[in-house]
């Protein structure tokens, strides 16, 4: 099970996440040519770990683990592993 972030990061992208995340799974960082362009953050569902440590930190609570993705947002579950080609 991973985690994904869904539409309350849209126009947010606030990267408390990635500074939280151990295993390096959320894109684009503030140094990356994407984060100028993509209008959220990503988690790669092959990469992340399941620790949970991004999800307290988000200030707009956007990320959830897959089971507890609101119904609406499902759709976000394939865009996270769109970004990254999955």
């Amino acid at each position: 099970m991973a985690y994904v972030i869904a539409e309350p990061c849209i126009g947010t992208k606030d990267t408390a996440c990635v500074d939280a995340c151990p295993v390096d799974c959320i894109h684009p960082k503030k140094d990356e040519e994407a984060h100028a362009t993509e209008e959220m953050l990503y988690i790669d569902p092959v990469e992340c770990i399941d620790c949970g440590a991004c999800v307290p930190v988000c200030p707009v609570s956007a990320i959830f683990a897959l089971d507890d993705l609101p119904e609406k947002w499902k759709h976000f579950t394939e865009r996270n592993a769109q970004y990254y080609g999955r």
